[in-house]
């Protein structure tokens, strides 16, 4: 008996002549469609149903050309390495590898902000991330005590992470059932904003908190976000003009 062929399937990663590519199936997408994810630098092709996968892959084969030059456009990974200078919250930070627990050495008139860790390769990489995600935490934690003592709200559980497609998320709070006491609500927020200027870090911290206000992005949401930072538009345009290289660092 011959053996029938494996159809691909929602969240495989095949060949499409030649491309990889990550299938995904959405049943609210409206047709085939490819998108590039600047974070991890996949080509992502994302069919209706399981039905139209083999379309979807056969659209990656005809638009081979326009996926090369996007991938062509998207930033070279920098990895954290000793001697590299990255931007910390608008100032630029000199990586310094250096015995002892990572620390940072303040700027002076001689010398610019450094980020001292220990080791070297893989080792001192994930020094450097791990206090960059340490300093994100206590700046974002500031920031969202604040923003939600200005709405009158109690300040939500705020946890980092490294999401590719979101730089927060925000769960209002709720109600339990039986008469239970009202949950604070709970932020999580991409550490890479750190690397952000102050300003576009304090606009996402902005944006989250009034979620706990409006749970949506009407109007009257981005009334809140405007009381809260004034106009938003510039620190939307910095991030989507800016997104793919902060994704880009520390790999």
């Amino acid at each position: 008996m011959r053996s029938q062929s494996i159809r691909p399937t929602h969240g495989d990663l095949v060949d499409a002549d030649g491309a990889p590519v990550r299938l995904r199936v959405n049943p609210r997408a409206r047709r085939v469609s490819i998108r590039i994810d600047s974070a991890s630098g996949e080509v992502i092709a994302t069919a209706p149903s399981p039905r139209r996968i083999d379309e979807a892959m056969a659209f990656v084969a005809r638009r081979r050309g326009w996926i090369e030059a996007r991938l062509r456009e998207l930033p070279r990974a920098q990895p954290f390495e000793p001697g590299v200078v990255i931007e910390v919250a608008g100032s630029p930070c000199e990586l310094v590898s250096s015995a002892g627990r990572p620390r940072w050495r303040p700027a002076d008139e001689d010398q610019p902000l450094a980020l001292l860790a220990p080791g070297e390769g893989p080792p001192f990489a994930r020094a450097v991330a791990n206090a960059l995600k340490a300093e994100a935490r206590r700046v974002l934690l500031e920031r969202t005590a604040l923003h939600a003592r200005t709405l009158g709200k109690p300040t939500p559980a705020v946890a980092i992470a490294d999401p590719r497609g979101r730089w927060g998320s925000c769960t209002p709070p709720r109600r339990g059932g039986f008469g239970a006491s009202l949950e604070v609500g709970r932020v999580r927020y991409s550490w890479r904003l750190i690397l952000a200027p102050p300003a576009v870090l304090d606009y996402v911290a902005a944006h989250e908190c009034a979620h706990l206000v409006e749970a949506n992005h009407s109007p009257r949401f981005w009334a809140v976000v405007k009381g809260l930072v004034g106009d938003h538009r510039p620190h939307r345009a910095w991030l989507r003009a800016n997104g793919p290289r902060l994704h880009a660092m520390g790999r």
